[in-house]
């Protein structure tokens, strides 16, 4: 039972001791320790920190990144759009020329026609006309095989001709 409860003098030496650790510590030990604790506090701080700013950076990043992306959509559709106008403006020009060398072709073509039609009625008159002078000429042979037929032809003429 005497461990129980300590002697007077066990006491006394306990609180000497106990009192010296204590001074010890507190003047050696404990400034150390709290500049290191404070030094930890620091640099959590700064790092916190910094992680914050990183992630404002972050964000800031994401949106001059979303900035250029939304730039370059606009750049691409108006890319586009130009293009698209191009290539109407370059079928419509195309289509134009097309219809002009139509219209160029189907009148060289009329011409052409008419030109052969006409040629073609021009041959076919002289025809005709050869026709009419070969069936006049063999008429007039057969009618004016006498005499007195072609004696009174060529009066007539002369008729005809005083008349004009």
């Amino acid at each position: 039972m005497d461990l129980v409860k300590p002697d007077l003098g066990l006491f006394f030496w306990m609180m000497v001791t106990f009192l010296i650790v204590l001074f010890l510590l507190t003047r050696f030990a404990w400034k150390p320790i709290m500049k290191m604790i404070k030094d930890r506090e620091a640099s959590i701080d700064d790092a916190l920190k910094s992680a914050e700013k990183a992630k404002a950076d972050i964000a800031s990043m994401q949106a001059d990144n979303e900035r250029l992306l939304n730039e370059a959509r606009r750049e691409r559709d108006t890319m586009l759009k130009e293009a698209r106008d191009m290539k109407d403006a370059i079928v419509a020009e195309a289509k134009g020329k097309a219809k002009q060398e139509a219209d160029k072709l189907i009148a060289a073509a009329r011409e052409s026609i008419h030109n052969e039609k006409m040629a073609a009625i021009t041959e076919l008159k002289n025809q005709v006309a050869q026709l009419s002078i070969d069936i006049a000429e063999k008429m007039l042979k057969r009618e004016l095989s006498a005499e007195n037929k072609q004696k009174e032809l060529i009066g007539d003429l002369l008729k005809d001709a005083k008349l004009n």
